[in-house]
Parts: structure tokens; C-alpha cells; sequence
């Protein structure tokens, strides 16, 4: 918990919000407050109904950029700090308030489509308009964003762009970074900036990306402009193939993309991850599928190839009907989310994932690094229900790995963090950093990473932090999310 430096008391920032948006909007229920003061929706303590945090001071839903602007200026005159929020599926601890009387600044009433452009292949969307709804106004076009992340039904525009979300067809797509055309944000001072859209220039530095990702640290993103696509699922080729072990399996994945295929879908699954999907596989065995598309020649080309390439290598062909029918059914919105929930409460149960990235050289010494020091020096081992791994987006140089570990809780609910999902959080951090990979892949830093952001980009740090200090002074931008609060 971090003491609140305003000059004013809670009640006295409430009567200001009031004052400025109407009662309406500036929400202070005790029990919505309470669940506005984490993120993570799988949080042990939340779902037994334990907040031990700083409860904000209210959730303020605002309408526009200008509202945006009004409150950013007003806390940062009185030095209050601001949670940015709109879906609110972030996992990483980013829009927990560790700061007394923070304000949550809630961008989901900001939901309207603004255009849609099929000549450019552009849709621009409010910050809080769901993925899922903007995904079906750009189907009804027979056009796709491509973008897919698991939280789909329920992630918003603004979010999915501060946290640098990446989808489940980016090996060939991109992730959000790579879809984003232009934006507009409101820094703390509350000036609205629009980076405009442009399918590329070389007028500096690529601005985008000082607020692309920034997590709600250095800005409120409003509006996004992203990228459309033909939609052409009818051409769509499912491909599974059994192998001997992840090196085996990480090798073929390293082949099939420096080749030069792009199949929308690769991904290599650790034999107890396997199992966890699809149940009744080789313990032994790892699993490798691959989900082809685009138009009918390209789809076609790109699995014939990897057919070809399965060929020198041994194998086992995996029904593609059950990668079809498991792929279709793989985002989860609040029906599996409450679903989990009365599981961690009724059978005292969690599921967690911590996400990294590095080179082709590198990601088979950071599993095997991973994977035997928790098993050996972990002391709650014997908890583990399950602990797996699976690569799920590639890149000319390299791959990622989330590492997968479920467990029994077998301790008080406020414990459970930190006797669980911290240190092996912890492991899979430091061994990544030591072999030289990333410490995260897309989850975002929020606050559950920020011991290791310095070392993550070492000399660059300096960039990031002259970044933080020349648009945030103040420090009023949802304090310890990237950085550690001080």
C-alpha cells in the first residue's frame, strides 16, 4: 500500500468529481468500489470475498476525450492517482490500487463504433468498445480484425492497446502493435493527442509506440484505429501432429516460420498441457497444430508445406477435427469466468499462466530451466495438479512459452499468492532474464512484474524512464504498474 500524497481527503475528491461529471457517473458503492480494486479476476481473495488493498475513492465512468482531459487535470493539480480501466481482464495486478483514494477511471461508457472503412481497411473504435462487438460490425463488411485474444467476448479497444495484447491467429496477423494505425490518448496534464492514420511514415520516431502498451503508466487511450482484413474462414486448414518432445516440437516450429509459412496458428503444446486440452493423449508425446488461412492458393500452399516438412520428421497425425471443433471453443468470456470462480471456491483450485519470450536459441534452455527448478526447489510442489508449457506465437527470430501450473490451495485465501503464484512467477522471471529471453510476452508488466523491469531492459531503462518523467511528473499514473512504487 502506498499513502496518498493529495492535498485533499477522500470525501473532499468525491464532492469534486461530483461537482464536475454530476453524481451519476462517479460511482462510490462500497461493493463496487471493493471489486474496482483488483484486476485479476481469478484473485483467491476476491473470489472469497477478502479486499486488502486501498478501496478507490470512486470509479468515475466518463463519455469522451474531453471528460478524459477534465479529470486527468484535476488529479494531477491534487497529485491523486488514476487507474485506467475499460474490460478489465488485465491479469498482471495492472489496475489493482495500491495508492489510498485513487480514482478508477472507467473508459467503458465510451463504446461507440466511430467508422468503418472498407476501402482502406481501417475500423476506428472507441476505448471501450468490446472486440467481440466491433469483430461482428466488421464481419457484417465480410471483413475480420484478426484479432483474437482469449478474453474476446468481454476485452475492450482501450485496454487490449494499453496492455499490448497479442491473438491466437498472430503468427500470421501481428499482434495489436502491429495492428494499430493511429490513436488518441489524454496524458496527465490532460492534453488529447491523435497520432494519425497513416499505413506508414518515417517523420521520427514511431510515436504510436510511447502509448501502444503503456498500461495506463504515462496514458488514457480513447480511440484506436486498427487494420481490417478479408475474412475468408471457409478456406481454413487444421493440422495436429504428435511429437517426440518440445525440442523436437520447437524445432519444426523454427522450420515451418524461417521457411517463410505463416500459418495464422502455431502452437506446440508440452505433453501435460496437451493432456489438459484434449484429455486422452501420449503422456509422453507433445502436440503441434496448426490452423492455415487467407485466401483458398495461400491457405492451401502453407499447410501442403508443413505436410511436407511433418514428412522428415517421426510423427503421429492428430485428428484436425478436434483441433477445429477445440479452437472454436477456446475464449472465454463471463460464463467461464464465473465458472473458474465457483470452482476456486468450491473445490479451492486455480489455474495460473506466466508468459515469456526468446530466440530459437534460447526457449528450449528456458523451459528445461524452468520446468526442473520448480519441480526440485519449489517447495509446495506436491500442490501442482499440473505444470506444462506451450509456444502459441512464433516470429522469424523466435517463439514464446507460457508456462502453465495449476494447483491445490492449501492455505488461507490470503496466502495463496504468495505462497503459490508469486515464486513460481518468480522462476519462470529469472530463468527466462538469465538465459536471455524477455520476462514477459503480452500479459503486460502490471504490477506482479515490476521487481524486474530495470534488469528486463537494462541500459534502455533510461528511454523508459525519461518517458515516465516527462509526461507524468507527478507520478500520478497507476503508481507501481511498470515501475515500482516508490
Amino acid at each position: 500500500m502506498v499513502t496518498t500524497r493529495s492535498d485533499l481527503t477522500r470525501a473532499q475528491i468525491v464532492e469534486r468529481l461530483v461537482a464536475m461529471f454530476g453524481q451519476e457517473p462517479v460511482d462510490v458503492d462500497d461493493e463496487h468500489l471493493r471489486r474496482a480494486s483488483v484486476d485479476r479476476f481469478k484473485k483467491y481473495t476476491a473470489v472469497n470475498g477478502i479486499f486488502d488493498g486501498p478501496i478507490p475513492a470512486a470509479v468515475v465512468s466518463v463519455t469522451s476525450a474531453a471528460e478524459v482531459s477534465a479529470l486527468l487535470a484535476f488529479a494531477n493539480e491534487h497529485r491523486i492517482n488514476v487507474v485506467a480501466r475499460t474490460g478489465g481482464t488485465a491479469t498482471e495486478g495492472g489496475l489493482e490500487t495500491i495508492v489510498e483514494d485513487s480514482i478508477v477511471l472507467d473508459g467503458s461508457a465510451m463504446n461507440s463504433i466511430v467508422s468503418i472503412d472498407p476501402i482502406n481497411m481501417m475500423a476506428t473504435a472507441q476505448c471501450g468498445v468490446p472486440l467481440e462487438v466491433l469483430e461482428d460490425a466488421v464481419r457484417a463488411h465480410g471483413l475480420t480484425t484478426a484479432h483474437s485474444p482469449q478474453s474476446k467476448p468481454i476485452a475492450q479497444m482501450g485496454g487490449l492497446t494499453a496492455t499490448r495484447s497479442i491473438g491466437q491467429l498472430s503468427t500470421l496477423y501481428g499482434g495489436i502493435e502491429d495492428m494499430v494505425v493511429g490513436l488518441e490518448a489524454v496524458f496527465p496534464d490532460g492534453t488529447i493527442t491523435r497520432i494519425k492514420n497513416v499505413p506508414r511514415r518515417a517523420a521520427g520516431p514511431d510515436i504510436r509506440h510511447v502509448i501502444i502498451g503503456n498500461e495506463g503508466a504515462l496514458s488514457f487511450i480513447t480511440e484506436v484505429t486498427v487494420k481490417l482484413f478479408a475474412y475468408r474462414p471457409e478456406n481454413n486448414r487444421y493440422q495436429g501432429f504428435l511429437v517426440q518432445d518440445m525440442r523436437a516440437g520447437l524445432a519444426i516450429l523454427r522450420t515451418v516460420i524461417t521457411e517463410g509459412y505463416r500459418p495464422a496458428v502455431c502452437r506446440l503444446y508440452s505433453p501435460e498441457d496437451a493432456r489438459q486440452h484434449f484429455g486422452d493423449l501420449d503422456p509422453e508425446r507433445c502436440l503441434l497444430l496448426f490452423v492455415s488461412e487467407g485466401p483458398a492458393g495461400i491457405a492451401a500452399a502453407t499447410a501442403d508445406a508443413i505436410e511436407a516438412i511433418m514428412a522428415d520428421q517421426p510423427h503421429e497425425v492428430f485428428d484436425p477435427a478436434r483441433i477445429e471443433s477445440w479452437f472454436a471453443n477456446l475464449n472465454w468470456g463471463m460464463d467461464k469466468i464465473l465458472a473458474e470462480q465457483a470452482t476456486m471456491r468450491t473445490q479451492h483450485h486455480l489455474g495460473y499462466t506466466t508468459e515469456i519470450s526468446a530466440n530459437w536459441s534460447q526457449i528450449g534452455d528456458i523451459y528445461d530451466a524452468v520446468m526442473t527448478r520448480i519441480r526440485t526447489t519449489y517447495p509446495y510442489a506436491k500442490d501442482l495438479t499440473m505444470l506444462g508449457a506451450h509456444s502459441s506465437h512464433s516470429y522469424q527470430t523466435g517463439t514464446n512459452l507460457y508456462f502453465v501450473y495449476d494447483y491445490d490451495i492449501d492455505c488461507e485465501p490470503r496466502d495463496e499468492i504468495t505462497k503459490y503464484h508469486i515464486p513460481i512467477n518468480a522462476i519462470i522471471v529469472e530463468e527466462s532474464l538469465r538465459l536471455g529471453g524477455s520476462m514477459v510476452h503480452h500479459h503486460g508488466i502490471g504490477k506482479y512484474r515490476t521487481a524486474w523491469t530495470e534488469q528486463e531492459h537494462g541500459s534502455a531503462y533510461y528511454i523508459l524512464r525519461t518517458l515516465k518523467s516527462a509526461f507524468d511528473p507527478q507520478d500520478i499514473m497507476n503508481k507501481g504498474t511498470i515501475f515500482k512504487a516508490n
